[in-house]
């Protein structure tokens, strides 16, 4: 049973997720506003919509920095005020160079949130339920995305200027953020780790597992102890640590070449391609987070009992045929926009089962505790430059390629994802962080 103060600390943790997904789908709604208000061009329109994505990006390599050096809870803090400062200031702005700055720094905070919460909530899980735990985080993503998209309808609907508003809004959640992680503790396995700090680490370990918290420090203790005796122990890209690196970059790498943010980013603008109307491809975005919000609570259902690995494969047969069905819709132009809009629905409910809810639980298990941030690093960088890269080219490659081709292009990462899956990917589930680390550092 899980303790109920665990899982406390882990929603609350994971409100960083809820911030992370409303700050990167919350443009979508004001994009072409955007544009309007200061004339952008097609290459500063696309450079306005991934500046957060760079700075998420840099957020990313940089978020462990703090997270070894402060803490995890500090680092958290620091990324709550990141929030609230940048969405006031984006709302604010007037001049075209401060609201890119502004984005900027929100994209800081994704990116460090994405490193640090999924490890803060992987090392304060007891084993048999870290995946439900950490794919809380997953979970708030896509509850941020939904609210992101019902808040921009209906600020759309009845606000002058609604872009700001939209914008904006997100300085309630940040707020509500900053005040509930003064409640949540140090990271027992920092705690031992960086600051040697035993007696700390032992009384929230009781409170995580009462009856087996001395064998869990005592493994951790050991495999601490291990690690230190490798005179290369710190470099993640050694021998020792190259298997776990690997599989975290190809597993980020797949889930953005996916198309995953890029139909988040211009769900509007992809329906209006088919030939809906605004308001009726506004409506069908907010679609799109709902099935997402629901998928991801499906995942949490299952992704202790099913594994990582067995979702990964259904996720993966179900994102290759839905991402073929739009391809060819494109090719051919024979159906209407509500069929692609059916087709990309079931492609969200696919990703949100096994992609969405596994990517930040298994990069945040694979690696020991020694390097797990900068694991988590390597990882989350991966994602979000890659993330950066589609964002910032899909508009481009929409007109001039057309949707055929480039779903296509998406359809044939994810055959190449599959095989991966099939051949590579190891299962995770049930086992401590210890326990993974000496299966992988095996193989």
């Amino acid at each position: 049973m899980i303790q109920r103060k665990v899982i406390l600390w882990s929603v609350i943790v994971a409100m960083g997720g809820f911030l992370f997904g409303f700050d990167t789908a919350v443009i979508s709604g004001a994009e072409q506003a955007i544009q309007k208000y200061w004339t952008l061009t097609d290459v500063q329109h696309g450079l306005t919509i991934s500046i957060a994505l760079i700075g998420t990006v840099i957020g990313a390599f940089v978020g462990r920095i703090p997270a070894d050096a402060l803490g995890r809870k500090k680092a958290l803090l620091i990324i709550a005020f990141i929030f609230l400062f940048s969405s006031l200031g984006t709302a604010l702005a007037t001049n075209w160079y401060v609201f890119m700055v502004l984005r900027f720094i929100g994209g800081l905070g994704v990116g460090a949130s994405s490193v640090i919460a999924p490890i803060y909530i992987s090392e304060i899980s007891p084993a048999a339920s870290r995946g439900r735990l950490v794919v809380l985080f997953q979970f708030n993503i896509v509850f941020g995305i939904l609210i992101s998209y019902f808040s921009n309808y209906l600020i759309g609907q009845n606000f002058p200027d609604s872009w700001r508003y939209m914008l904006g809004v997100q300085a309630v959640p940040s707020f509500l953020f900053l005040v509930l992680l003064k409640l949540v503790p140090e990271s027992p396995r920092w705690l031992l780790l960086h600051q040697s700090n035993r007696d700390e680490a032992t009384r929230i370990l009781q409170v995580i597992n009462p009856e087996g918290y001395q064998n869990d420090l005592e493994s951790i203790v050991s495999t601490n102890t291990e690690d230190a005796k490798d005179p290369r122990g710190n470099e993640l890209f050694s021998r020792r640590y190259r298997f776990p690196a690997t599989l975290a970059i190809l597993f980020a790498f797949f889930n953005q070449v996916s198309g995953i943010n890029a139909i988040i980013y211009y769900a509007p603008r992809i329906f209006e391609m088919t030939g809906l109307g605004k308001s009726a491809s506004l409506l069908s975005t907010a679609g799109i987070g709902l099935v997402n919000f629901i998928f991801t609570m499906l995942a949490i259902r299952f992704i202790d009992s099913m594994g990582r690995r067995k979702l990964m494969l259904i996720g993966s047969f179900g994102l290759i045929l839905t991402l073929g069905l739009v391809s060819y819709s494109f090719y051919t132009k024979s159906f209407s926009g509500y069929y692609v809009t059916c087709y990309l629905l079931f492609y969200i409910a696919f990703f949100a089962f096994s992609q969405g809810a596994v990517i930040w639980v298994f990069i945040s298990e694979i690696f020991p505790n020694q390097v797990r941030a900068k694991g988590q690093t390597i990882g989350s960088f991966t994602h979000w430059v890659m993330a950066a890269l589609i964002a910032f080219s899909f508009p481009w490659f929409a007109e001039q390629l057309g949707g055929g081709s480039t779903f296509l292009f998406f359809t044939v990462m994810m055959i190449l994802q599959l095989l991966f899956v099939w051949k590579i990917m190891p299962e995770t589930k049930g086992k401590s962080l210890e326990q993974i680390e000496h299966t992988l550092l095996e193989h």
